[in-house]
């Protein structure tokens, strides 16, 4: 406990911390006042904001080094309108180039001011009252009763009046304003209830640094440690009705704010025992003390949550013992310094032991102008409508795909529609598969085999998915992990898998490739149910018949197995060639049922490709192709597409345009020879060479030699046009 200056909030009525005090730039004003000598002489010129402060002015400092003043430092000159004397001192705090290079000396009424003050043994006068109105310690009586924004008014008529104001400056300045209230904070000399915060920071700032505790992102940890370096004592005495009263009890026999005696106890009982030993009087009861009236800061019950939530306190062999520490912690980094910082340092304190494992910053929602949402600038959503227009699973995706760890989300609305069509991209999804007709067995082997190979292929993209997200999830990338499976979703499994096994008109899918398209959609459904859990749950139960209790919510989350990456890249190269046929389709205006006749040129690759079950009947069926030959030879009147370092010719019942043609190839051809040039640039840089993972070298190596192949079958195809 000590009187000490502190962060006043004159509205509140109440102490705030450093951190509840807020700064910002803000217009204000340099009054120039001049201060005559005592002896008549020249005197001298201060530049204030506050000229209502100057009758609790105890001095003038300058800077020693500032040859203006040398020989006025132990000299006196008088206050404007009292004429009341004080010295001229010099202090190295005083910055020469500011305003004047000379300093007013307000202990009362501001911090840097006390520290002055107390270097030189000066007296403090306090003429700003609790409310922030001028009292009785103020000898102008004309301000006195004011509050002290309109006494600052009167003031420039009293100075002018009287001479002393030579001139008025506009300039932008740091003002501090009170988080509660948003009034402007006044420095305030107060008697208040302190935590003393060197010990407590050594070991929480170790065990960041050190990344026992990790911070996602990791940026966050410069914000911490700056913070931490600078560690102040921490006021936790607050004049409020509501919270944890302060332990302590005084003799009612002592002043408020004058007391001798201070009994800290755990109980009054324990309080009024320690009086009676401290006093020497066995007489004393109850009645005779007082129990300060403060309130600790809320912060002040909060930073012991990890500890308290398990009553770690009252039984500290109980189940704190399995719970702690704990495993993440999700919060804003509006919040590092009150609470997540104190909650490290009380954990080492109490527990010897960090509170958590891990640290999950969220980001500020602002607009998509980045401005920072409020009532006066109207750019705040109304929740209620976002849910009527998008769901509420809409407007969850919309804002965790855009929640990046610690970034700021850049809200749209957008985003929530982009969330309610992806709702209903699922619910068609749906629609679709349950419109289905059944049979024991597939039409043909053909079709049998086109669907087993949609069916493993699909499996195995939602093993490479889910590898995936868990890597997401390790490092708290939640919004990757909601992308990845939304990509999944929308266009492997809607958009491709969908069209692999959907039957003819009215035809039947055999029953092996539905219910297995039943099973993987219900995984899915698992998998997306932590984002959006209303659309998973009604889908999961539409799926199937299931059983009281049997709800997607329940169920244990879907863990990544082996991957079989030869059949994946082997289905997506088999989707690319059904891509370049659909392109020149497209091209040809040919309509999208006529059948075409396809030859592509043997390679190594194209056997691999082709040799694997379901592949071909996969391409002719998605490609609608009436036939699908490996050859040699090129085929007449045939427009050429590659796919992989292989070449396709797509038959066609019209002349060829060559021209045209061989400005595309041309094209191509550049774009292409751009792609080797970006491929060799990566791998002439060294550093990327020797520190990138061998497989990412490797990977880089073989773009470039498809790359160079590419070109070599352009090369060709020119060639021939020619």
């Amino acid at each position: 406990r000590g009187l000490r200056m502190v962060n006043w909030d004159p509205e509140a009525k109440t102490v705030l911390s450093n951190e509840e005090v807020i700064y910002g730039e803000e217009n204000a004003q340099l009054f120039h006042i001049h201060y005559k000598s005592e002896n008549g002489a020249e005197g001298v010129t201060i530049a204030t904001q506050r000229p209502e402060t100057i009758f609790a002015d105890v001095a003038i400092a300058v800077n020693p080094k500032d040859p203006r003043y040398t020989a006025l430092v132990g000299k006196k000159v008088l206050i404007p309108l009292i004429n009341r004397a004080i010295p001229i001192i010099a202090d190295d705090y005083v910055d020469i180039e500011f305003g004047t290079g000379a300093l007013k000396i307000t202990p009362a009424h501001d911090p840097n001011d006390y520290e002055v003050g107390q270097r030189h043994q000066l007296e403090v006068i306090d003429t700003i009252a609790d409310d922030g109105k001028i009292n009785d310690k103020c000898t102008f009586a004309p301000i006195v009763g004011l509050d002290r924004f309109e006494a600052r008014k009167q003031m420039k008529g009293f100075l002018e009046e009287s001479g002393n104001l030579l001139k008025i400056e506009d300039y932008r300045t740091n003002i501090g304003r009170s988080e509660r209230t948003n009034s402007v904070v006044e420095p305030k000399l107060s008697l208040q209830w302190f935590v003393k915060m060197s010990d407590l920071g050594a070991p929480a700032l170790k065990a960041v640094l050190e990344e026992e505790i990790k911070f996602y992102p990791p940026s966050f940890q410069n914000l911490y440690r700056t913070w931490m370096e600078n560690l102040r004592d921490w006021c936790v005495s607050r004049q409020l009705w509501w919270g944890q009263r302060i332990p302590a009890w005084y003799l009612k026999s002592e002043g408020l704010s004058k007391e001798t005696h201070v009994f800290v106890a755990e109980s009054a009982d324990e309080a009024l025992e320690k009086a009676r030993t401290a006093t020497g009087n066995p007489q004393l009861s109850m009645d005779d003390l007082r129990q300060d009236e403060d309130v600790l800061d809320t912060w002040a019950s909060s930073w012991l949550w990890p500890i308290s939530v398990f009553d770690g306190f009252n039984k500290p062999d109980g189940e704190i013992n399995y719970y702690y520490p704990t495993s993440v912690l999700v919060t804003g980094w509006d919040i590092i310094f009150f609470w997540v910082a104190r909650m490290i340092m009380a954990g080492y304190e109490y527990r010897q032991e960090k509170p958590f494992q891990a640290v999950y910053f969220t980001g500020m929602v602002r607009d998509k102008l980045r401005r920072k949402m409020s009532k006066s600038l109207g750019n705040s959503p109304d929740a209620l409508k976002l849910l009527e227009d998008y769901g509420a699973d809409g407007v969850r995706y919309g804002l965790m795909s855009s929640a990046a760890a610690g970034g700021d989300i850049l809200f749209d609305d957008k985003l929530c529609e982009n969330g309610r069509n992806f709702c209903n991209k699922l619910w068609n999804a749906l629609r679709l598969i349950k419109g289905w007709n059944t049979t024991e067995s597939p039409e043909s082997e053909e079709i049998a085999r086109k669907n087993a190979l949609a069916v493993e292929w699909l499996d195995q993209k939602f093993q490479q998915v889910l590898a995936q997200m868990d890597s997401d999830f390790t490092q708290f990338r939640l919004s990757e992990a909601l992308l990845g499976l939304y990509t999944f979703i929308w266009d492997d499994f809607c958009s491709w898998y969908l069209e692999m096994i959907k039957p003819g008109y009215e035809q039947p899918i055999d029953r092996k490739t539905y219910e297995a398209t039943l099973d993987i959609f219900s995984r899915i459904m698992v998998a997306l149910h932590p984002f959006m859990p209303f659309v998973t749950e009604e889908i999961w139960h539409q799926l199937r018949e299931r059983k009281a209790g049997d709800d997607c919510c329940a169920q244990r989350y879907p863990k990544a197995g082996s991957v079989n990456e030869h059949l994946i890249a082997k289905v997506e190269a088999a989707k690319n060639v059904i891509s370049g046929v659909r392109d020149i389709r497209n091209q040809n205006q040919i309509k999208p049922r006529d059948p075409l006749a396809v030859t592509v040129q043997d390679s190594a690759t194209v056997q691999v490709l082709f040799a694997q079950a379901g592949v071909r009947e996969m391409v002719t069926k998605m490609a609608v192709l009436e036939s699908l030959s490996i050859s040699m030879e090129e085929p007449a009147n045939a427009k050429s597409f590659i796919s992989g370092t292989d070449k396709y010719y797509v038959a066609l019942n019209q002349t060829i345009n060559v021209e045209a043609e061989r400005k595309k190839l041309t094209d191509e051809l550049e774009y292409q020879k751009g792609f080797i040039r970006s491929i060799e640039q990566k791998l002439s840089n060294e550093r990327f060479v020797s520190g990138a993972p061998a497989q990412v070298v490797e990977n880089e190596r073989k773009k470039l030699a498809d790359g160079f192949a590419r070109v070599q079958i352009l090369e060709d195809s020119l060639a021939k046009l020619k």
